[in-house]
């Protein structure tokens, strides 16, 4: 069975967060072995020089690198990334796994993105969107989609 790990910066604070994910956590044991782990986040002072920041986001870079598993194919969430389709996103996850990709890390960055090293070992870069939305829907938005890939790869009445 394919297992998916979705590695995130930082906690989900508000309950309705955490229920929206726990109930695409729930859907998504059908389809495969998922795994959310959270890495901790980086405080920054209200005004954070763009130094801090870099600083920042470079550590919260490395303590997600340190949790993706061994062979496991890294998709990055990036605003830079490439925009798929619901369809092509499962199209993609599809062909992974037919390539023999057995593990698949989706990584989160905190509200300031993601380092370039860890964009660097993405294997696919995706982006959710050019808008902006809150950092912990992402979590959230990514859990629904994968979902969905899987109920279009299995011909489900999910996606219509």
């Amino acid at each position: 069975m394919l297992r998916v790990d979705v590695l995130c910066v930082g906690k989900l604070k508000e309950a309705y967060w955490r229920d929206a994910c726990a109930e695409y956590q729930k859907r998504l044991g059908s389809f495969c072995r998922l795994t959310v782990t959270e890495v901790e986040e980086t405080r920054l002072p209200d005004r954070p020089s763009a130094a801090q920041i870099a600083e920042t986001v470079n550590t919260e870079g490395r303590r997600l690198l340190q949790k993706i598993p061994q062979g496991a194919a890294v998709i990055a969430l990036c605003i830079e990334g490439k925009a798929l389709s619901s369809e092509q996103l499962s199209a993609s996850l599809e062909g992974m796994t037919v390539s023999g990709d057995s593990r698949i890390a989706f990584l989160i960055g905190g509200s300031h993105g993601l380092s370039d090293e860890v964009k660097a070992s993405a294997r696919l870069k995706l982006s959710m969107s050019p808008m902006t939305f809150p950092h912990q829907l992402a979590r959230v938005m990514l859990l629904e989609q994968i979902y969905r890939a899987m109920q279009i790869a299995a011909g489900g009445k999910y996606h219509k």
